[in-house]
């Protein structure tokens, strides 16, 4: 087992953990659904191991939940691309970073994906930014890896189902250890 195996495992099991946000599931329940959601749909390793920590900053700030509350933007997405990108190559760091702009990018661009957010992420859209206009959607979009947090994107709001049984962190270990650098 790795260095940043297990700094990720102690992150998952830490009591913050626990909490997400105004959804009805764990945030590591989610994290893990996202993952099985790009494993099932034969995402590159890379993307899979990105959906997996596409959160982990929310794990990394100690105030995300007061912040949430408050309505504040901690920047989830900056905080969490940061610790990845010391730890993984761009194809992993970089869809956690535009994991964010993407729900925007989406909102922007999709007249129907507005109504499959959840309630919680109808809150943080605009807490975020809010809704792109066409020219930052046209910017998002020829950005790299800007498809892949896409894709990511759509696992995010997919992997929010209470009690969902998923593989474990464990699934995902071999993964972690060769990408981790």
């Amino acid at each position: 087992m790795n260095q940043v195996y297990r700094e990720i495992e102690a992150l998952f099991t830490s009591g913050v953990s626990e909490e997400y946000l105004g959804e009805d599931v764990k945030l590591v329940e989610h994290m893990l659904q996202c993952a099985a959601l790009a494993r099932e749909a034969g995402a590159s390793d890379e993307l899979v191991v990105a959906s997996l920590l596409h959160d982990i900053g929310h794990l990394l700030i100690p105030s995300s939940v007061d912040d949430y509350d408050s309505g504040v933007d901690a920047h989830h997405d900056e905080v969490g691309a940061a610790w990845v990108a010391d730890r993984f190559p761009a194809a992993v760091s970089e869809p956690v970073r535009l994991h964010v702009e993407a729900k925007q990018y989406l909102v922007a661009t999709d007249p129907e994906y507005l109504s499959l957010l959840s309630e919680a992420s109808r809150k943080t859209l605009e807490m975020q930014g809010g809704v792109f206009t066409q020219a930052q959607s046209e910017t998002f979009i020829s950005q790299p890896w800007a498809r892949d947090g896409v894709q990511l994107r759509m696992w995010d709001d997919l992997g929010k189902v209470r009690n969902k049984v998923v593989p474990g962190l464990g699934a995902y270990q071999e993964a972690i250890v060769k990408l981790a650098g």
